[in-house]
């Protein structure tokens, strides 16, 4: 199962593309939609749609996990992300892409076993389970493959309990 994680973001999201098979992990591409910042709110928009859309047609995923957004002081922010996060829902479903969606604290325990979990730490397992030689750059792509990784954890869930 091919899975792309989403780590939404107006300047920049982060994405992670796994395949999950047998309970193995591997790789398959990770980076970030990068949008200008003096862009006007609309046009980035649509640049993250636009880039999206190519991920699904390049590397075409079976499902999507998206991470929710995390409610902090700055309310600003929190509007503009889920804006990106609500562009990012449209070209899944445009795509026909499944999608789940995980609090930050839920991808934190899943990958690391602790819901309060530390970034570094979420890294250090990001890195050990995908067996890479580093830890993924930037933090946001280093993020969505842990949203990608929880996905799988929580798919490969699912499927054994309709068993």
């Amino acid at each position: 199962m091919r899975i792309l994680g989403l780590d939404p973001g107006t300047a920049t999201t982060g994405y992670g593309i796994i395949d999950a098979e047998d309970g193995r992990l591997q790789v398959v591409a990770y980076s970030v939609i990068l949008t200008p910042a003096g862009d006007p709110a609309p046009e980035r928009l649509q640049s993250i749609f636009h880039q999206l859309n190519a991920l699904l047609v390049e590397h075409r995923p079976d499902t999507a996990g998206v991470e929710q957004v995390f409610f902090g002081r700055n309310i600003t922010t929190a509007i503009a992300v889920g804006q990106a996060r609500g562009v990012l829902l449209l070209a899944l479903a445009e795509g026909g892409v499944p999608v789940s969606e995980y609090s930050p604290p839920k991808v934190k325990e899943a990958v690391t076993g602790y819901g309060k979990a530390e970034k570094a730490q979420v890294q250090l397992m990001v890195r050990h389970m995908l067996d890479l030689a580093e830890t993924p750059h930037p933090d946001d792509a280093a993020d969505a493959l842990a949203v990608a990784i929880a996905h799988a954890q929580f798919e490969s869930f699912r499927v054994a309990l309709e068993r």
